[in-house]
C-alpha cells in the first residue's frame, strides 16, 4: 500500500541526485505521484536539455505510479487556493496537496515553504532539518 505522495521537487531531487534524494529513494516503493506533478518533472527535465523520450524513461525507471488528475482532484486543488495563496504555491503544488488529502497520505516535497501550511495533511520536507507538520 502506498503511504506517500511525491511533489515534483521530490522526484526531481531523486532524478538529479540532489539533497533529499536518499529519503525519496527509501520511500519510492511506497509512493505515488500525480499526473500534474509528473508533467512538471517532464517539463524541468526537457527544459534542461533531456529529450522527451529520455525524460519518460527516467521517470519510468523509478517505477513510481502516476495517478490521474480527475474532477475530484480539480475541486480539491482549486479549493486550496485560499490557504496556499499567501505562500505562493502553484497549481502543481495544490494538485499534489489535494492528492495527499484525498488519499490521506504524507506529501513529500523539497519546498521549505510547505512547512508553514496549516492543512489537515502531513507534509515531509526532504531537505536538511526536515520535519513533518502535524495532522
Amino acid at each position: 500500500m502506498n503511504k506517500y505522495v511525491l511533489d515534483a521537487s521530490a522526484l526531481l531531487a531523486l532524478l538529479n541526485n540532489e539533497p533529499g534524494a536518499k529519503r525519496v529513494r527509501d520511500i519510492l516503493s511506497e509512493s505515488v505521484i500525480g499526473a500534474v506533478n509528473a508533467c512538471e518533472v517532464v517539463g524541468k527535465l526537457t527544459s534542461a536539455g533531456m529529450t522527451l523520450d529520455d525524460a519518460r524513461s527516467s521517470i519510468e525507471l523509478t517505477s513510481v505510479e502516476i495517478l490521474s488528475f480527475d474532477e475530484k482532484a480539480a475541486f480539491t486543488a482549486g479549493g486550496l487556493i485560499v490557504e496556499t495563496k499567501k505562500l505562493g504555491l502553484s497549481l502543481g503544488d495544490r494538485a499534489c496537496l489535494a492528492l495527499g488529502l484525498m488519499l490521506n497520505q504524507t506529501v513529500v516535497t523539497a519546498e521549505q515553504s510547505w512547512r508553514k501550511l496549516k492543512l489537515p495533511v502531513t507534509v515531509e520536507v526532504i531537505r536538511e532539518g526536515a520535519a513533518a507538520l502535524p495532522e
